[in-house]
C-alpha cells in the first residue's frame, strides 16, 4: 500500500508544482505590475561619485499578486567593485506606490513611495542616510531601470533588462510568498 501511495503522492506534488509554475492568463492580472511578472536579466553601468563608470550585470525576478497590484521583487547586480542584492515588497493603490526594500549584503532597508502609470514607475527610495529616485519603464519584454542618488558613493545605476521567462518562481497568496523548489511542492518565505 505504501509503495502505491508514495508514487501517487509524488505525482500529485509534481502536478501542484507544475500548476504553480503555469502562466496566469493576462486578463487575471490587470493591475499595474501585471506586465512585470517573470525573470529578467541584462547589463548597464554604475556611475561613482568620482565620475568613474563600471559595467554592471543584473538579474531580476518579479512575482505579482492580488490582481497585479502587489509586487515582490528580487534584484541582484554585480560590477567589478560592487555587488548588491535588493528585495522589495510594493503595493499599488490607485496608482500610488508604497512599500519596503532590503539590501541583504549591507543589511540596509527602507521605504519606497511613488506613482505607477502604464508601463512607467516613478519612485523615491529612502533608507538610513540614503535616498534615490528610481525610474522604471517596461515595454513588452524590455525594461529600463535608472536609479539616481546624487551625493553618495554610487550616484547612478542604469540597466537595460530583457525578460528571460514569463514564469514566476513564486506565488503570492494573501501576504505570503510561496517559493517553489525542485522536488518539494512549495516552501514559505
Amino acid at each position: 500500500m505504501l509503495t502505491r501511495t508514495f508514487p501517487r503522492t509524488m505525482r500529485l506534488a509534481i502536478f501542484v508544482v507544475a500548476l504553480l509554475h503555469s502562466s496566469v492568463p493576462s486578463h487575471a492580472q490587470q493591475g499595474p505590475f501585471a506586465g512585470l511578472i517573470g525573470s529578467w536579466s541584462g547589463a548597464g553601468f554604475i556611475k561613482l561619485a568620482n565620475g568613474q563608470r563600471e559595467r554592471l550585470r543584473c538579474r531580476a525576478n518579479y512575482n505579482v499578486g492580488e490582481n497585479g497590484t502587489r509586487l515582490v521583487q528580487s534584484l541582484r547586480c554585480a560590477s567589478d567593485s560592487y555587488r548588491f542584492d535588493v528585495n522589495s515588497n510594493i503595493v499599488s493603490e490607485g496608482g500610488t506606490l508604497s512599500g519596503s526594500w532590503t539590501e541583504t549584503s549591507r543589511n540596509a532597508s527602507g521605504s519606497v513611495s511613488g506613482r505607477v502609470s502604464g508601463g512607467q514607475i516613478q519612485a523615491r527610495i529612502d533608507g538610513a542616510g540614503f535616498s534615490a529616485q528610481l525610474t522604471l519603464g517596461t515595454r513588452g519584454d524590455r525594461q529600463s531601470v535608472t536609479i539616481e542618488s546624487p551625493g553618495h558613493d554610487i550616484t547612478e545605476v542604469s540597466v537595460a533588462l530583457t525578460r528571460t521567462s514569463r514564469i514566476s518562481s513564486s506565488v503570492i497568496i494573501g501576504k505570503t510568498v510561496w517559493r517553489s523548489t525542485a522536488v518539494r511542492a512549495c516552501s514559505k518565505t
